[in-house]
């Protein structure tokens, strides 16, 4: 089971909890290729994680010739004239969670919803936005798996178990006179790996 983006939230027991830094029992940069084996999973908690991982524009198009591999996201490159592609942070976020969870394994992912209001975008280290819209995209069998899957790369297959959404409200401190809040819509999707 792993703890994805742990940061103070160690969990214990069976739980391996993963962060890009210390503490945690261990370090890996999920924007990366994830290092655990295919279908090696049984569950996967990853709270406030996802939006920050963003898309892979790293390498300009001019240095990537057709066939190379990417360093830092390991996709062979498509050159169409100068446009590199590559898979959005939101595709390899999904691809890997499914690529290592078991089949039936559990993702139970929460993010802040990019639709509804400013918690998304309060952040200044959140690049990639969410909504529960979007896992239409990775949802085995929905029109929209179906029709766009395979030209955006998602091998993800996925089956919503449930989303609920939450409303994050704290003050967040005076700024001369000037009460700050911080008022987050977030939603916790509950979804199992269909392989």
């Amino acid at each position: 089971r792993l703890n994805l983006g742990c940061s103070t939230d160690l969990r214990g027991g069976e739980w391996t909890n993963v962060d890009i830094a210390q503490p945690c029992d261990q370090q890996a940069d999920l924007a990366l290729p994830w290092p655990w084996a295919d279908s090696s999973v049984d569950e996967i908690y990853a709270a406030d994680l996802f939006e920050h991982i963003g898309d892979c524009q790293h390498i300009p198009p001019s240095r990537f010739s057709p066939g190379q591999v990417c360093q830092r996201c390991d996709v062979s490159a498509t050159v169409m004239g100068a446009v590199v592609r590559h898979w959005s942070g939101r595709i390899h976020v999904m691809n890997e969670a499914w690529r290592v969870l078991k089949p039936g394994g559990i993702l139970t992912m929460e993010c802040p919803d990019a639709a509804k209001g400013a918690g998304q975008w309060q952040d200044p280290t959140h690049v990639s936005p969410w909504t529960p819209n979007a896992l239409q995209y990775y949802t085995d069998g929905s029109p929209a798996h179906k029709r766009f899957a395979a030209a955006y790369g998602i091998a993800a297959r996925f089956e919503v178990l449930s989303v609920t959404e939450r409303l994050y409200s704290e003050t967040a401190g005076e700024l001369s006179g000037y009460v700050v809040g911080c008022n987050v819509w977030k939603f916790t999707a509950r979804l199992e790996a269909v392989k």
